[in-house]
């Protein structure tokens, strides 16, 4: 049962990585990939902790940290979405 559920998080890691490398024009789509793959790291960690009834206090310091990580990612989209007009990665300069 565990190795399933391995394979489930293995899955849906890769399945947010393909996202996040294939779909590069849009930032929206690029920072909902990321938080897929946070998401799944997250469930393997709880699984994981629980497994070994293991305190599950460093999963509240992740998910603070990913919450941060998200919301510094919806302010830079509004950010480039109020500068630019839109979030695709070509209409503006990298340089």
């Amino acid at each position: 049962m565990l190795m399933y559920m391995y394979m489930v998080f293995i899955i849906m890691f890769l399945i947010g990585n393909m996202i996040f490398v294939t779909k590069y024009k849009h930032l929206l789509i690029i920072l909902l990939s990321l938080e897929f793959m946070v998401l799944s790291i997250f469930f393997f960690f709880l699984v994981m902790l629980s497994y070994i009834s293991y305190d599950l206090y460093m999963l509240m310091g992740f998910l603070v940290f990913s919450v941060c990580e998200g919301v510094l990612g919806l302010s830079i989209l509004v950010l480039m979405i109020r500068t630019y007009g839109n979030d695709y990665f070509q209409s503006f300069n990298l340089l």
